[in-house]
């Protein structure tokens, strides 16, 4: 059998030849002919003759092929298992190789017996893991496969049988239809092939028999025998081939996935020595495409992946060198589709102006085979067909490189044209980008001023609308004003309703620093037609709990006739709605001198509702009157508590919302209109008012808008009134020491001198301009200097330095006062109430307790004991009547400053500023009035109670009581509404009144003095109002200083003593104890004098 493959190894290399050169011969005849156009050749016989002579070889040749390929190949007998060292290999074929194979219809005269029996063979032979099933594949169809159960073992070298046949493996083959096509290269013949034998040669290219195999029932795998003893050395040669073959297809593999091609995808085929070819694995099917080559290539592929390179020069490739020679005609078979991709790789090479390049051929034949170039659809175009490309060179990395090189691409051929396309196309894509982003932005352009416009006319619908509105509500304002002024004294004496509204007030109170966030106002800050700005708003800490400080405001209800709903602009627990119960039901035990009275019915004429919106808006810093403006649910019951009832509204600080709060309820308002709030709640109005009212007003200018205005004035007030020490700046639209600094003028290094010129004029000629003129001109030199280095802010949370002060001061404006110019100054306030008849009534008089500065108040004590009654009543009255007649109604406060003038030792009285408002001063005085049952009567400046009745008198007094009017006695009460210790938030409420009852801190009803506290919050607790009533001023200040001392050391510890403004205002009353004590000690030796 050896004898026949060889000779027919020989005869497949000459029939393979001849008919390479037939195909040759005829090719060239057809080129000949078709050269020679005039001439006529008659090939015709030698053509027919050629093609009888391929026809008869191609018969021969396929005879010969199925007479090699039908030979049945047996394996040889296996003796003595356990002597042999090499064992049978498990071999399992993949199920997915094994066609379908229907069974054959039996004929129709078929027995029973035998349709079962072919059956169960077919159901044998599909079941590859049954044991018969290697029988029955022997029987039927002579293939005899490995066994199943059998391990594999170790083989020993020298040991191994060869298998006698064909030495050709399972190739893949084209079928029939391309086989003859074109398209398909023949594939490149090695001496390898030459070995194969003629099948191996027959499919190689075209023109080949027309030979399709059918999918083998058993997946081909090198399967290690026993040797035989009559084995040769030429058999050996068989297997070692086949290892070869095996490596070679490994690297080819692993060429490909270096590629970026992976080996199932590429190589259809595995390339492994495999059994002898049976009848069944000569049908099986074959894979379409090229991809047919991959298998081969891998079968002939040399051990070295370095063979056939050859090399491309400047982009050429030499046809005529040795390396290019031997790399064509080992890939003679495929060589059209090899010479397509060499083509290719020069143009890019030349293009790129590569200088030197060395081609591997293995891998550029692998390339070309796996179907990676696809020339009909574009080619390597783009910048992975040139990494594929590229993939073939052996100095891949320095041709990439060199690609890679930014304008490498026109330094080739054709670089000029690439440039001037690619300038061309650069320019075209910038014109046709600018042209499109100028359109966008026109669009853009146009799209927002469209937006613009319709939010502009929105915005005039709304403005219109508003102010329509807050027209409406004016009129609405004006019209019930005047029918309350109208109704005035019988709205006094029935029935009526007073509805509460704290907006945020003026304060009287001392702020912490940490009340005030250290940073100035906006510089977009505002003032608006209503009560304090947003940023104001906005820059006080606990802003709620500010407006919630005139708590007092219950008390109106000592009036039988009088019920009140005060609205809360925090929400109160029920701790707070039951001490206010409580304490406000105790009028009636006032009057009966009995505490164990139960609450009274006043305690039921009080309503205290909280906005919703507060909810909503918890960190909007809204007044109270914007809430309800925001709260319907608040609002309908408000409706539903004054409906077919007498009621007017009481605000705070004049709001533009009150008026809409007033229109929605249909009630009166008791206050001023926005407008001239805004025009009189300033400083320079408040020196307007003062001044037509002709009551007497610090030194000083008012209305100062611009820096030259400032320096001009302070130097002519310095000029005019040289015994001022300290000139004092307040800015329009702030309160208390928030908007006010100070400078002194004796940092002046000419005011010695000024002082000499002053007294060598004298006062009377002082006032002349020409006596001043010199010390002017000093003073406008020395000002600039003197604000710069000497000007200093009173409240440096809100303004740091006079710079940031001096700013606000230019854009908003202020006044220039003096201050006193007395060691001694006493501060005090009056309340006022404008009514809408007509009237001026005093409601309050006391003497302010100052904090740590000396414009900040901490409290009062009332009534007030520096000023004459009677001429503090005729300064207050003037006042009045003054604000009447710029229409300026409801309550206002009226703050004044005392003192004796250091030459002639005359009381001087200045009226220093006015808020427009409810202070918090008048609501502490209406809860003094309410649990001490008596009167304060400004004129004479004394707060008078009904004495203190005895248990059981005696009989024979009883009728000379009832016929003499009883007595009454004085009381002194010293007040604050803004004590604020952090330690406070850590004791409850409940727990802090037992410990007051243990100090012995609480009120006496039957002797009408004591301690009484206010409420503000719930939730931060850190703040608190108290008022100590004394049937003397020292009494009162003792307590109230003697109450603080003990609070703060019940709630403090050495380590946590918290922030608080007790110690400043003890200070305080100490020093007014001892001003206290001289004035009596003063009074005793002026008695005793006389």
């Amino acid at each position: 059998m050896a004898d026949i493959l060889q000779n027919g190894d020989k005869l497949g290399r000459i029939l393979v030849q001849v008919q390479y050169d037939l195909r040759q011969l005829r090719q060239r005849l057809d080129q000949s002919v078709a050269r020679r156009s005039g001439e006529t050749l008659d090939v015709h016989a030698l053509h027919a003759a050629i093609c009888r002579t391929e026809n008869a070889i191609k018969s021969h040749a396929e005879e010969y092929l199925k007479t090699v390929n039908n030979q049945v190949l047996t394996l040889p007998i296996i003796e003595d298992l356990e002597k042999k060292t090499l064992k049978i290999a498990k071999w399992r074929p993949s199920l997915e190789t094994v066609p379908h194979l229907h069974p054959q219809k039996n004929p129709i005269g078929s027995s029973p017996g035998e349709k079962h029996k072919s059956a169960f063979t077919m159901r044998l032979l599909n079941n590859p893991s049954h044991p018969k099933n290697r029988d029955v594949m022997h029987q039927n169809y002579g293939i005899q496969l490995p066994h199943l159960h059998k391990k594999t073992g170790t083989t020993t070298p020298g040991t191994q049988k060869v298998v006698t046949g064909p030495t050709v493996g399972s190739f893949a083959v084209v079928p029939v239809g391309p086989r003859n096509h074109d398209f398909y290269p023949v594939p490149p013949l090695c001496e390898a092939d030459m070995r194969t034998g003629i099948l191996g040669l027959l499919e190689y290219g075209p023109p080949a028999p027309d030979l399709c195999f059918v999918q083998s029932l058993v997946k081909p795998k090198a399967a290690h025998l026993h040797q035989r003893e009559d084995s040769s050395l030429s058999k050996i040669d068989v297997c070692v081939k086949g290892e070869r073959r095996q490596k070679e297809a490994s690297h080819t593999k692993h060429v490909m996935q270096v590629q970026g091609t992976s080996g199932p995808e590429r190589l259809p085929t595995c390339a492994a020595v495999t059994p002898p070819p049976t009848a069944a694995s000569e049908r099986r099917l074959t894979p379409q495409g090229p991809a047919r080559l991959a298998p081969l290539m891998s079968q002939c592929a040399p051990a070295s992946i370095s063979q056939h390179c050859f090399t491309i020069t400047e982009g050429r490739v030499d046809p005529h060198a040795a390396d290019f020679r031997t790399f064509k005609d080992h890939h003679c078979l495929c060589w059209e589709a090899l010479l397509g991709a060499v083509g290719q790789l020069q143009r890019l090479l030349l293009d790129f102006a590569v200088p030197h390049a060395r081609v591997c051929g293995e891998r550029l034949a692998v390339l070309v085979q796996s179907g990676e170039l696809d020339w009909g659809v574009g080619g390597v175009s783009g910048y992975g067909g040139v990494e594929r490309l590229l993939s073939v060179l052996e100095n891949r990395d320095e041709v990439l490189e060199l690609v890679r090189r930014p304008g490498q691409r026109y330094r080739g051929e054709g670089g000029w044209r690439a440039a001037a396309v690619r300038i061309q196309a650069c320019w075209r894509r910038y014109r046709t980008r600018a042209a499109y982003l100028r359109q966008q932005r026109r669009k853009w352009a146009a799209g927002t001023i469209a937006i613009s416009w319709l939010l502009h006319a929105q915005l005039g619908r709304v403005k219109k609308s508003l102010q329509a509105t807050r027209l409406r509500h004016l009129e609405n304002y004006r019209s019930r004003a005047e029918a309350l002024a109208a109704s005035w004294k019988l709205l006094t004496t029935s029935r009526r309703t007073i509805i509460h509204v704290p907006s945020l007030v003026r304060l009287q109170q001392t702020h912490l620093c940490c009340d005030l966030p250290s940073v100035g106002l906006e510089d977009n800050q505002v003032k608006t037609n209503n009560g304090y700005t947003q940023q104001q708003r906005h820059s006080l800490r606990e802003f709620g709990i500010l407006q919630n400080t005139q708590m007092g405001r219950l008390c109106d209800i000592r009036d039988e006739n009088v019920e009140v709903i005060y609205v809360c602009p925090v929400q109160l627990g029920e701790d707070l709605l039951h001490y206010y119960t409580q304490l406000l039901g105790l009028q009636g035990a006032v009057h009966t001198e009995e505490s164990t009275d139960p609450p009274a019915s006043p305690a039921r004429r009080f309503t205290i509702l909280t906005p919703e919106a507060h909810q909503h808006f918890p960190s909007h810093h809204m007044c109270a009157s914007t809430l309800l403006k925001y709260s319907p649910c608040a609002l309908r019951r408000i409706r539903a508590l004054t409906l077919g009832k007498r009621a007017y509204l009481v605000g705070g600080v004049p709001h533009v919302d009150d008026l809409a709060v007033a229109d929605e309820l249909g009630v009166p308002l008791l206050g001023p209109e926005p407008a001239v709030a805004q025009l009189y709640g300033t400083k320079s109005g408040a020196r307007r008012i003062f001044s037509s009212a002709g009551v007497a007003v610090p030194p000083g200018r008012g209305d100062v808008y611009t820096l030259q205005q400032l320096q001009e004035c302070l130097a002519q007030l310095m000029t005019d009134h040289l015994e001022v020490q300290r000139w004092l700046f307040k800015l329009d639209g702030e309160f208390a020491s928030r908007g006010a600094a100070y400078c002194d003028v004796c940092h002046v290094s000419a005011r010695p001198w000024a002082l000499q010129q002053y007294r060598r004029h004298g006062p009377q000629r002082w006032t002349l301009a020409w006596a001043q003129e010199a010390v002017l001109i000093k003073f406008l030199e020395a000002v600039p200097a003197l604000l710069e280095s000497h000007a200093k802010p009173f409240d440096t949370s809100c303004y740091p330095t006079w710079a940031c002060f001096l700013e606000h001061f230019l854009r908003k404006g202020g006044v220039i006062e003096a201050y006193p110019p007395s060691d001694s100054v006493t501060s005090l306030t009056v309340d006022l109430l404008v009514e809408p008849g007509g009237e001026v009534r005093t409601l309050s008089c006391g003497d302010q307790l100052l904090g740590p500065g000396s414009l900040q108040v901490a409290g009062c004590s009332i009534p007030q004991t520096s000023v004459c009654p009677d001429a503090l009543h005729s300064i207050c009255m003037r006042v009045g009547r003054a604000c009447q007649q710029r229409q300026i109604l409801g309550h206002l406060s009226v703050d004044l400053v005392t003192f004796l003038q250091p030459e002639t030792l005359e009381q001087q009285v200045w009226a220093v500023d006015l808020d427009l408002g409810y202070s918090n001063q008048l609501a502490l005085t209406q809860l003094t009035l309410l649990m001490t049952g008596g009167t304060l009567d400004c004129r004479t400046s004394r707060l008078e109670v009904p004495p203190v009745r005895d248990n059981k008198p005696a009989a024979r007094h009883r009728a000379s009581k009832a016929n003499t009017p009883a007595p009454v006695t004085c009381r002194f009460a010293v007040m604050s509404s803004r004590l604020i210790h952090t330690n406070l938030s850590m004791v409850h409420y409940s727990v802090f009144f037992q410990m007051c009852e243990a100090q012995g801190i609480g009120f006496d009803i039957k002797a009408r003095q004591g301690s009484l506290f206010t409420l503000q919050d719930s939730a931060e607790r850190s703040s608190l109002g108290m008022v100590t009533i004394s049937p003397d001023l020292q009494g009162a200040l003792l307590t109230f200083a003697r109450n603080l001392s003990v609070i703060h050391q019940e709630i403090s510890s050495p380590n946590m003593q918290g922030e608080t403004n007790f110690k400043d205002l003890m200070k305080n009353i100490e020093e007014v104890l001892g001003m206290t004590i001289q004035n009596v000690r003063k009074v005793h030796m002026q008695k005793n004098a006389e």
